[in-house]
């Protein structure tokens, strides 16, 4: 069995299946290590709540150490530790949480970059591609799309695994998966 490289993105649509592949992966790529998962949706409804209680109960009975963190995720990347190994689900709710936050999405997304850069532990992605539809009738949208796709590909330069989720299947992109992983 080999292991994850030190930073791997997850890439797909919604639903594509891309967070159950990135928690495969580090279950099988990574059993010794202590899994850090660090969850940045916010609960604005009853729906939300549900989903995010179901996922934290499933998280705690396979080991999970969660943090709920919808903003403050490179502060946390800069804790981490070897011997660790982290998911991130997801970039994609991280930079709407800083859009409705009013941040700086240029400023924001380069601390997170250069956090996932230089983190001790490994650390895997989740992020959605959202470049791919039409074009956005709001100007909000368009700028979330654009600031996306940005910090997708700056994620993706620097991750030395990319694998693109679709329907449940891996499409690697950049880099090998790892022996059994598939």
């Amino acid at each position: 069995m080999s292991t994850l490289p030190p930073l791997t993105l997850v890439l797909g649509g919604a639903a594509s299946g891309k967070s159950s592949f990135a928690e495969r992966a580090i279950r099988q790529s990574a059993p010794d290590l202590q899994k850090i998962y660090i969850a940045t949706a916010q609960a604005f409804d009853d729906e939300m709540h549900a989903k995010i209680a179901k996922h934290q109960r499933l998280r705690a009975a396979d080991g999970w150490h969660t943090h709920e963190d919808p903003l403050a995720v490179a502060a946390r990347l800069n804790a981490a530790i070897a011997g660790q190994i982290i998911l991130l689900d997801c970039a994609t709710l991280w930079l709407t949480n800083q859009l409705m936050a009013d941040a700086d999405l240029d400023a924001a997304s380069q601390e997170l970059v250069t956090a996932l850069a230089h983190c001790a532990a490994s650390v895997v992605v989740v992020s959605n591609e959202v470049g791919q539809g039409i074009v956005p009738e709001h100007a909000m949208s368009r700028r979330f799309r654009e600031a996306q796709g940005q910090l997708n590909q700056h994620i993706a330069r620097e991750a030395q695994l990319v694998v693109q989720v679709i329907a449940g299947l891996p499409l690697v992109l950049k880099g090998a998966l790892p022996q059994g992983l598939s």
